[in-house]
């Protein structure tokens, strides 16, 4: 994220890494599932984050001051793996937060025949069956039905393969090794196809 140094001939050379580019160059960058960072990623970005808005590079021996363009977008998904990956309250603090929830269920429906083609009644059957699965606490899935496996499942579905089997490959057998949860699934989706 940072950079690091690379033998060149006889010599090293200092790369930046993306971080370092955005804030030189008074860019954005964006850090997917912030909460799956390593440690010293998060203890690196605080210092960006907050008022000082530097960047510690010590293994370059050099601090950078973060121009008024540069931003720092981060998302991560709360509650994830129920507390195994949770983002601690002092970098969350360094954050303005937009909470999102999913699409309706029209809005996801158009996205799935959008992304795959799909005849338009299978994909509001998926968006209802992922509705169904969503509103189901009682699974105890660590994930539930995201708009990412639905999309999975109408493209295998529009591919030629059955609607029952596409679900269970692309939804079902991916949210849970449960054997007693699976089974609720594919019932779920027997009931829907």
């Amino acid at each position: 994220m940072l950079g690091r140094y690379i033998v060149k001939g006889d010599t090293t050379e200092w790369i930046d890494g993306p971080l370092t580019q955005a804030v030189r160059q008074g860019g954005i960058i964006y850090l997917d599932e912030i909460a799956e960072a390593r440690p010293d990623v998060l203890v690196a970005i605080h210092s960006l984050t907050d008022h000082r808005r530097m960047l510690f590079l010590d293994r370059h021996h050099e601090v950078l001051r973060a121009p008024d363009d540069f931003m720092l977008v981060a998302s991560f998904n709360p509650g994830y793996q129920r507390g195994y990956k949770e983002l601690k309250p002092s970098t969350r603090q360094r954050f303005v937060t937009l909470s999102f929830d999913y699409p309706g269920q029209s809005i996801e429906a158009e996205i799935l025949y959008g992304e795959t083609g799909i005849d338009r009644a299978i994909a509001n059957k998926l968006v209802g069956f992922a509705a169904r699965v969503r509103g189901m606490a009682e699974l105890g899935l660590a994930e539930t039905a995201s708009t990412r496996l639905l999309v999975d499942a109408a493209k295998l579905i529009h591919s030629g393969m059955p609607p029952r089997l596409s679900c269970t490959v692309a939804i079902a057998e991916t949210l849970t090794d449960d054997p007693e949860v699976r089974q609720s699934l594919v019932d779920l989706i027997n009931m829907t196809f």
